[in-house]
């Protein structure tokens, strides 16, 4: 069975964004593959600890990955100031003589956008509403990776590494299969540390915002990166709760045309189109967002990252341009507009190379720098009675049920399958036991 076959079978998706099934996505040819491991938003320490503690796998599983697309250039893009991690690397790459190359990159958000990562390794700009393949790149998270290495070793996709971490008593690593809920994860970092807090379900500024109410029905899934909990009255937690139309009614009454968003958007800085301050200046004048949809600069709203930096950092007036577009993006799905890529080369902007924004500051922005410094080294192995398991925990289609209620289950056995002809990951068992219930959206497994 060839590695592109094993990873269907183990349904591998992309660990770090929405989970695009990873055989799909390097079922290419390519000149740089490059691994991710920037892990740009702030609090985040999982890739930190898998390169620590898994260099010997993560080296290989690249090495294998890299002749399966065939490329000449191999490259783990991480952050300078990951000392410890660059050491563990190193030694691996040096002890196996490995062609695997280190790039290192400044401590600035969002450094783990797949786009802003490609650009900065290759020099080579992404068109906008395009694939790092257009410019002959393959970009892969460092804990799908890591989950390729299994899955050459015969193992399926069953669990997760994570991050707990905030207002907790104890900042962990958890190792938990997939469908463990939010509560076993928050035991194992010793529970809240403070009275009044939010979870965020991934990073502290792409992540969703819960209450903890909320929360209690949070599992983890393939694309869980982390939890954290923060005070009630963080300015993280604050941001989420402004309704769109609150936003639409200030980009109306108080934006001052700065331009600040514009030139300090990611997106903007490698070349693209897009300018949040026209987006906001047509929205000024319109009498409805409907009446704008057709205005080319509105339509630019479609290749917004929705990274956040531009309402988390730049914006002055305290206005959010990423809740305008996401909201006009939405309008425009409506509408059956779809982002035409340009046949044009693009090339980045000379100021891209000063105008990047330390991680800190972003975490002092957010009102989360208090946990910012912090070293993790206890990993904790959880052993729920229990799962939760999704049937879609990645883009594409639902997995179709392929056990009953009753059956008993081993670890790694085949629950869920990709529907015939359609896009999607298999779903495996994560726990040996049980199962207690099916649905169109998830089976329940008890521990025996």
């Amino acid at each position: 069975m060839s590695l592109l076959e094993q990873i269907k079978d183990a349904g591998i998706v992309g660990c770090g964004g929405a989970g695009f099934p990873a055989h799909v996505k390097l079922n290419c040819t390519v000149e740089h593959l490059i691994i991710n491991a920037a892990e740009c938003e702030p609090l985040l320490r999982t890739d930190r600890w898998l390169m620590i503690h898994k260099s010997d796998e993560i080296i290989t599983a690249a090495e294998m990955m890299a002749e399966m697309v065939k490329a000449s250039h191999i490259h783990i893009a991480l952050k300078e100031t990951y000392r410890q991690e660059i050491q563990a690397l190193e030694s691996v790459i040096s002890k196996k003589s490995s062609p695997v190359r280190l790039f290192q990159m400044r401590n600035f958000y969002p450094a783990g956008d797949e786009q802003i990562m490609v650009c900065d390794v290759t020099g080579c700009t992404v068109p906008p509403s395009g694939i790092p393949l257009d410019v002959g790149a393959v970009v892969s998270n460092l804990a799908t990776t890591y989950s390729i290495y299994q899955a050459s070793r015969g193992e399926s996709f069953t669990s997760k590494y994570l991050t707990v971490t905030g207002a907790v008593a104890s900042p962990c690593i958890v190792h938990a299969p997939l469908g463990t809920s939010f509560a076993e994860c928050l035991k194992a970092a010793g529970g809240p540390a403070a009275s009044g807090c939010h979870v965020i379900a991934g990073g502290p500024l792409m992540g969703k915002c819960y209450s903890m109410q909320e929360a209690e029905k949070l599992v983890v899934t393939k694309t869980t990166s982390g939890f954290i909990l923060v005070p009630d009255d963080a300015p993280l937690v604050v941001n989420h709760q402004i309704p769109v139309n609150v936003s639409l009614k200030r980009a109306k009454m108080s934006c001052i045309q700065c331009t600040y968003c514009t030139q300090m958007c990611p997106r903007y800085l490698t070349g693209h189109p897009l300018r949040p301050h026209m987006i906001m200046r047509k929205l000024a004048y319109a009498q409805s967002p409907e009446d704008v949809l057709d205005d080319v600069h509105v339509k630019d709203a479609m290749i917004c990252s929705e990274c956040g930096l531009c309402e988390t950092y730049a914006c002055p007036m305290g206005l959010k341009p990423r809740q305008v577009n996401i909201y006009l993006k939405g309008l425009l799905r409506q509408k059956g507009f779809r982002y035409e890529k340009p046949l044009d080369a693009f090339q980045q902007l000379e100021e891209r190379s000063y105008r990047r924004v330390p991680s800190r500051r972003i975490a002092a922005r957010l009102g989360v720098d208090a946990y910012y410094d912090y070293h993790i080294e206890k990993c904790h192995e959880l052993m729920p009675g229990v799962v939760h398991i999704p049937l879609q925990q990645h883009i594409g289609a639902s997995a179709l049920p392929a056990v009953a209620v009753g059956d008993s289950v081993e670890a790694g056995q085949l629950i869920g399958r990709i529907p015939e002809k359609a896009l999607g990951a298999n779903i495996h068992a994560s726990i040996c036991g049980r199962v207690r219930s099916v649905s169109n959206s998830e089976i329940i497994i008890c521990a025996e």
